[in-house]
């Protein structure tokens, strides 16, 4: 199960199954930011003209959260004024879109002198940028420790994927450093408020580094002004709910402090590690490439979600549309706006997400929780490429693709090779 009071009944949010046989090969990525290059393919470009200034920047080794930080400072505005359409991995060099609302303001970015974030141009637009706001990410990644001769073999997988799609499972990134927003996310789902700032906070939850350690004992003996000073400025969270509680705040009020979004992430974090189970079910049962009577299908290019009823599924162009992967088979993430499916897909889904304890009534009247959505159970992956070399790091293969939004180059890698990227310093209970 999900549910924190046990944690020998923990699940691990990761996914648990390949759609490929279990890769020969092993490698490592992200030993070097450079060696990670993530561009977004816009949807739109700019207009011109409007009160929202478009800033086109490219980062390295810089948190979302930091990069917004920045921002918001540098241009003296709140988090409201601030649109993204995605938010790009951390270890690594990444190139996006963000919007600062700045109306009737002849302010430029040309002034932005920030270490690790370089703006590389700007212009105007009407609205503010969006969450989904992109057509996808083009992904350049060098896998190191491989031999380069063997580009071959990994450009087969690559080709199978690109020929029946990927699983589009969440990344180890949805889930956080030390992996466990969803257990964030159920606590906040479940109003277990104290339980929450443990997990937060305390020495008894999950993994985490050892620098933290007197910091979370402080935490745990109740001695909160000494816990805070340890811990650094860019942990926001953690530092905002020890400054209400050293007002006298309870749990719960010192957790809303927290600003809306970061609560928001969490619980999607949770409704993603349900998507993952659901998923894996449908790989272990081989229906990732099939689409049932009941089904919630989406339709790739226009987004558009229907019921599959039996009268389309007997038609040639929808099976052919499913062959082409222009149409999927979906999983929840849950919400009370979210569309049920039908038939075995919803007694399916209804047992995976039983069995792992997920609290669907919980999230649909939480206030800090979306609307609710279905996500493709796979997607389709383009413009593959593979080249392999020597570079004054030593030899590697280099790959690149494009991938929808929301997709995770990480899960594309996995089907390739058993990634042996070091592990953390983490202390585990």
């Amino acid at each position: 199960m999900f549910s924190t009071t046990d944690p020998k009944k923990t699940l691990d949010p990761l996914p648990q199954r390949r759609l490929l046989s279990t890769p020969d090969l092993s490698g490592r990525i992200k030993l070097r930011n450079e060696d990670f290059l993530v561009e977004e393919l816009p949807l739109y470009q700019p207009s011109g003209r409007g009160d929202h200034l478009y800033l086109f920047l490219q980062k390295e080794g810089m948190a979302h959260s930091e990069m917004i930080r920045h921002l918001r400072q540098h241009f003296k505005v709140g988090d409201r004024d601030i649109g993204f359409a995605g938010m790009k991995d951390r270890n690594a060099v990444t190139r996006q879109l963000v919007s600062v609302h700045l109306p009737g303001s002849e302010q430029k970015a040309l002034d932005l002198d920030i270490q690790g974030l370089n703006l590389l141009w700007s212009d105007r637009h009407s609205n503010k940028l969006r969450r989904g706001h992109l057509e996808g990410n083009r992904f350049s990644i060098r896998i190191r420790d491989i031999d380069p001769l063997k580009a071959p073999q990994l450009q087969t997988r690559l080709r199978s994927l690109h020929r029946i799609g990927v699983p589009n499972y969440y990344g180890i990134q949805r889930f956080g450093y030390r992996c466990n927003t969803h257990l964030l996310g159920e606590h906040l789902v479940n109003a277990t408020w104290e339980g929450l700032a443990s997990e937060l906070l305390g020495a008894q939850g999950s993994p985490f580094p050892k620098r933290q350690i007197k910091a979370r004992e402080y935490f745990d003996a109740g001695n909160y002004k000494d816990s805070l000073h340890l811990w650094s400025r860019k942990e926001f969270a953690e530092t905002t709910v020890l400054r209400s509680l050293i007002r006298g705040d309870s749990f719960e009020k010192a957790i809303h402090r927290i600003p809306k979004p970061t609560l928001a992430f969490w619980i999607s974090a949770y409704q993603s590690a349900a998507f993952n189970r659901v998923l894996d079910h449908r790989i272990e049962h081989d229906l990732l490439d099939s689409v049932l009577q009941g089904d919630v299908v989406i339709r790739s290019e226009s987004r558009k979600q229907f019921i599959a009823h039996q009268e389309i599924l007997q038609t040639e162009e929808f099976q052919n549309d499913i062959k082409a992967l222009k149409v999927s088979a979906t999983g929840p993430m849950w919400g009370g706006h979210m569309l049920r499916p039908g038939g075995e897909t919803l007694r399916n889904e209804a047992e995976v997400l039983e069995a792992i304890g997920f609290n669907t009534e919980g999230i649909e009247s939480c206030t800090s929780a979306e609307r609710g959505t279905r996500r493709p159970l796979r997607i389709p992956l383009s413009n593959i490429e593979m080249d392999s070399g020597v570079d004054n790091h030593g030899g590697y293969v280099r790959t690149a693709f494009d991938l929808p939004r929301g997709a995770y180059a990480t899960i594309v890698l996995r089907e390739l090779i058993d990634d042996l990227s070091a592990e953390n310093d983490f202390v585990v209970n």
